[in-house]
């Protein structure tokens, strides 16, 4: 099952079902949000239409796999369906065989991001899908401009809105999906991409953005070596709330996490 919508702001979204032993989409269902009342309710409306449509024609379908949004969690177990998910966990075991594969036990330095493409790629991916800072620091024009059809005034304050970037449709495969793939070419090689600018863009970009990636990469890859992450016993991952605290940053909402050293 895989959803393409712009977010909760989103006026309709495409939901389709794939087959992953052929590869083969059996089903693409289109849902407004008026049609539901909200549009964070469109993904359990998309998922449940696909699978009437199937069960309607004697197709069935005995296991799915999809995100880990609750609402969806609640829907198929309410029609006795398994569930497989969870692309957190794939994604860091992926970085951890990397890690062990190129470096080893040792601590990884600065240098040793050109033979992490994977790691790399997974960094980028977090910066870009949760980006701390949604907006970048106000400028004022200096001059009256017309900008993509609209007058703008001199002396006007502008905001840039980053994530109107980094959420970017025409930019992104999939915007609104966590995708190291976004960052890796099919070689596997990791590749930059100019939309991508967690830290702004221009002459007031971050001045601390190397800084800041350097250290990044040094503390994500430490701890990824060194421990594996869970919830805490009684909690499932689905129940995990990522959603942030909305404010002139981004901030993970208070949760626990278990740290379980690797061997």
């Amino acid at each position: 099952m895989r959803a393409d919508s712009p977010g909760h702001s989103a006026k309709f979204g495409s939901y389709t079902l794939m087959h992953l032993g052929s590869n083969t989409i059996v089903d693409f269902q289109l849902v407004q949000s008026n049609e539901v009342g909200v549009s964070y309710h469109m993904e359990k409306e998309g998922l449940k239409r696909c699978l009437d449509h199937l069960e309607s024609n004697d197709l069935a379908v005995e296991y799915i796999v999809t995100d880990r949004h609750p609402q969806i969690q609640k829907f198929l177990r309410e029609r006795n369906m398994e569930q497989f998910y969870d692309v957190w966990h794939f994604e860091k075991d992926q970085v951890q065989e990397e890690l062990s594969r190129v470096i080893g036990s040792r601590q990884a330095g600065v240098d040793d991001r050109k033979n992490l493409p994977y790691t790399d790629a997974v960094i980028h991916e977090i910066q870009r899908l949760a980006n701390i800072v949604p907006m970048a620091i106000p400028h004022k024009t200096s001059r009256d401009v017309t900008f993509q059809g609209y007058f703008i005034k001199e002396g006007t304050t502008v905001l840039p809105l980053l994530t109107s970037v980094l959420y970017d449709e025409s930019e992104w495969e999939t915007p609104h999906t966590f995708n190291p793939s976004h960052f890796l070419d099919k070689e596997g090689t990791f590749f930059r991409r100019d939309a991508f600018m967690p830290f702004s863009a221009g002459r007031r970009v971050c001045l601390g953005e190397s800084l800041a990636k350097m250290e990044l990469f040094l503390f994500f890859t430490f701890l990824l070596q060194r421990f594996r992450y869970t919830p805490p016993p009684g909690v499932t991952e689905d129940e995990l709330d990522l959603t942030p605290a909305v404010g002139f940053t981004l901030s993970p909402s208070p949760h626990e996490l278990c740290a379980v050293r690797r061997q």
